[in-house]
């Protein structure tokens, strides 16, 4: 009796968060892919031909509506909100600012799955620069989604394809990363945690962790944004490069295994993956460790 019980407990349970996951919606407008969950909209995916490269902006909260990401705040202009980039790339450059140095162009952005319990935008980007061969193409799917009101959840899978040899000299500049909003910041009172419970950039930089969660309080509540590096990642789990006004990005180039660079050779595939929770509340009330114990599985 008890048995069957425990059985009915767990089928209503699944009933109730089945329930609460959210619709998501995409939409193309020109170079751009806006995504909405619920009536609510939640980021642009841009992909612009001017920019340095695409980039998610704004990536708002479920809490207060508002983003969690800046964009090009202070005297980091080359801090796009949440994106993917590198320096030092056989001598080009695809992280700071002008497109002379370096670029990563979008060649095929599109909408897979446009709504329902899920999104899915697909792009294939060349990376590329003046009077010079493209030394990596990449290929990237973006999944959004939402379990329940509280959490928005961002994927982020791209394979890396290497056109030529690639050099990567040792450089903090590299691969997926946040801009946190301010109100989110260690300089303004929030808090940036890794997996292990350390906390801020004294005690997350260079640190192997899966994961970081920055959050703050804000006028309407808690809210936060964590990145997560799933364990089949080639430098799993790689050192973080943090700041604590705001910055964070899983970043191997900056901890090369012969100290100088990293070598890849041609047609060598390199697939990475990352999760991005946007939610209310603490780390602790977000369930963050259980998420990616959730997503190490997947």
């Amino acid at each position: 009796m008890n048995k069957i019980v425990l059985i009915i407990v767990a089928f209503l349970m699944a009933g109730h968060i089945m329930a609460q996951k959210q619709e998501v919606s995409a939409t193309k407008i020109g170079n751009r892919i806006d995504v909405l969950i619920g009536n609510n909209f939640f980021t642009s995916y841009r992909f612009q031909p001017d920019e340095k490269y695409p980039f998610f902006f704004p990536v708002n909260g479920p809490v207060s509506g508002g983003t969690v990401t800046s964009m090009r705040n202070g005297v980091y202009p080359h801090h796009s909100s949440l994106f993917f980039g590198c320096d030092r790339v056989n001598g080009g450059n695809y992280w700071q600012e002008g497109l002379g140095r370096g670029q990563i162009v979008s060649i095929g952005a599109r909408i897979v799955e446009a709504k329902g319990e899920r999104v899915v935008i697909e792009d294939e980007c060349i990376w590329k620069r003046p009077d010079a061969q493209a030394p990596i193409i990449d290929r990237r799917k973006i999944t959004i989604s939402s379990p329940s009101k509280d959490l928005y959840l961002l994927d982020f899978d791209i394979e890396m394809e290497m056109l030529m040899d690639v050099t990567i000299l040792k450089t903090n500049h590299s691969l997926f990363s946040a801009r946190v909003d301010a109100d989110l910041t260690v300089k303004q009172g929030g808090v940036m945690i890794n997996s292990e419970g350390k906390k801020g950039e004294k005690g997350t930089f260079g640190v192997g962790s899966a994961w970081i969660d920055c959050y703050g309080k804000r006028q309407t509540g808690v809210e936060g944004i964590a990145i997560m590096q799933h364990p089949s990642n080639r430098w799993f789990p790689s050192p973080w490069f943090t700041r604590d006004y705001g910055f964070m990005s899983p970043t191997p180039m900056y901890w090369p295994e012969n100290g100088r660079e990293s070598n890849l050779k041609k047609g060598e595939k390199i697939n990475l993956r990352y999760r991005v929770a946007v939610h209310a509340g603490d780390v602790k009330e977000a369930n963050v460790a259980q998420l990616f114990e959730q997503y190490k599985s997947e």
